[in-house]
């Protein structure tokens, strides 16, 4: 009884701060607003969080990226026709410009993250200019289609470049809306006397896509290759420009700078990216590769009634076992492209701050991982032991060392700031920085001997190759434990005398859990 009632007196207590606490705060808030003027209030009323408005952003502009591979994927290669022969014409047309019109859309959405880092709020008016941006966007793989369908065609390049040039400038009037509406901005701009220098600059900064796509598009009545090469460049357009600068002021001397320096939208390439709006971005692209794998398989694998009943005497389970190959490549695919998402959340899990260069090498692999349903539409469509089934295989594992290798390329460069952009625990001396080398690079070690040993067993490819697949998640299983014996074993027969440095850090370490430091 006693406890009862000291957990009762307890419960009292709380209820009655909590009840002070309440009424403490609807007097602070009923105090704010007597203190805001009426065109305040006005201005407020309305007006929402973005948070939403970008998270649907960011979903629907990863899908569009995504479904650029489509025309790439469904390219039917028939099987008395030379995979390298339909390769080569693939890599010359439909793949560079799938590669270089998802680099393009990434960004627009890096454009995106940008312009919603100075604009916090939204009412119904940016919300509408929000979407007519997005419906642009959604009609970009229709130009794609176009540009690798008619190369030589201007048509599709035209509409491509159009539809930027159009994005452009509603991102304009979006932020010429928001700066005539102060109370939409962030609070450094909004207490800022410099609120004119910087919208000017926002808008130097977004215009630059859209001139060089209209600059593209005029040459490309001129010298058709020229715009793709213009085109190129904006993927690289920040770098270019620091690289300008740099010249400049080794041609030039240094130029004295000005308080309106610091500004809050630049386009450095170590200027540092929203980390959330990265990881939704990239987890929207793998749940949509990961989809288009079973579309795939809806659409090819399921036969005909008449063939059914024709070939198969009405066994439906007869008729399905046909398809064992298809089915097989599918899980295959499917689990690649879940790992790889795995290795990229225990990458960002451990990311403290995106750079542009690390968010440009994350577009490089979201786009090879993109290629993914290519490669499970190789694997399965030829002959078994056929030479354009040995190139497909080896395709893949192309597409699978990229996808992995950027994703360590990307672990490289946050080492060079580590400070800045790693957490302490994979920094170097770390706890968990071998163990982190070790899971970024068993993708690519994998993908690269598989690779050779097509080249060597091309008799067996077929079965090497899912053998890779199925093995790989075994791999990160025991890849602690492989980690902790490689290291036992270095240090015995390197440093044999050497006290356990693991140990002595554990002791003067916090015991405080990771997953608290994180959060």
């Amino acid at each position: 009884m006693g406890d009862n009632d000291d957990s009762d007196i307890i419960e009292h207590h709380v209820e009655e701060e909590m009840e002070k606490k309440g009424r403490a705060r609807q007097a602070g808030s009923g105090s704010l607003m007597e203190s805001l003027g009426g065109s305040d209030r006005e201005g407020h009323s309305g007006t929402q969080s973005s948070h939403r408005l970008l998270a649907y952003s960011d979903a629907l502009i990863s899908i569009i990226a995504t479904v650029m591979i489509l025309p790439v994927a469904h390219t039917k290669v028939e099987d008395n026709e030379e995979l390298r022969e339909s390769v080569q014409l693939l890599l010359s047309t439909k793949i560079c410009v799938y590669l270089m019109t998802f680099l393009i859309v990434t960004v627009a959405w890096a454009a995106h993250i940008r312009l919603f880092q100075v604009i916090v709020r939204i009412d119904d008016c940016l919300a509408l200019l929000n979407l007519a941006c997005m419906m642009l966007i959604t009609f970009l793989p229709y130009t794609f289609s176009l540009m690798a369908t008619f190369p030589e065609n201007i048509l599709g390049i035209l509409l491509f470049c159009g539809c930027v040039m159009v994005i452009g400038v509603i991102q304009s009037v979006i932020v010429l809306y928001a700066f005539s509406q102060p109370f939409l901005l962030s609070e450094q701009i909004q207490m800022s006397e410099n609120r004119t220098f910087y919208k000017h600059h926002i808008l130097k900064v977004i215009m630059r896509v859209p001139l060089m796509c209209f600059l593209a598009s005029i040459v490309s009545f001129v010298v058709f290759q020229l715009s793709y090469v213009l085109l190129a460049i904006i993927i690289f357009l920040p770098y270019i420009s620091r690289c300008v600068e740099w010249c400049h002021k080794k041609v030039m001397g240094p130029v004295e700078e000005s308080p309106d320096s610091v500004l809050f939208y630049t386009y450095l390439p170590n200027e540092p990216l929203s980390k959330e709006r990265v990881e939704a971005f990239s987890d929207g692209v793998y749940a949509i590769v990961a989809t288009l794998l079973i579309l795939d398989i809806c659409e090819d694998n399921v036969p005909d009634v008449a063939v059914v009943q024709q070939r198969f005497g009405g066994s439906l389970v007869a008729a399905l076992q046909d398809y064992g190959p298809e089915y097989l490549a599918y899980f295959g695919s499917f689990v690649t492209v879940g790992l790889l998402w795995f290795v990229h959340h225990s990458l960002f899990l451990h990311v403290t701050k995106a750079t542009r260069f690390m968010s440009l090498l994350n577009t490089f692999s979201l786009a090879f991982v993109g290629g993914l349903p290519l490669a499970y539409q190789l694997t399965h469509e030829f002959p078994r032991n056929s030479q354009n089934e040995l190139e497909a295989i080896q395709i893949s594992c192309v597409i699978i060392f990229f996808a992995g290798i950027f994703q360590l390329a990307i672990w490289v460069v946050a080492l060079y700031n580590e400070q800045e952009t790693l957490h302490p625990y994979v920094r170097y001396g770390g706890r968990e920085h071998v163990f982190m080398l070790a899971k970024l690079a068993l993708y690519p070690c994998v993908a690269l001997g598989t690779f050779f040993l097509t080249c060597i067993l091309s008799k067996f490819s077929a079965p090497i190759f899912h053998l890779m697949e199925i093995t790989v998640p075994f791999a990160f299983l025991v890849l602690r434990l492989l980690v902790r014996v490689g290291l036992a074993l270095i240090r015995l027969i390197f440093c044999p005398d050497r006290p356990d440095l693991r140990s002595v850090v554990d002791d003067d370490e916090s015991t405080v859990p990771f997953n608290a430091l994180v959060t």
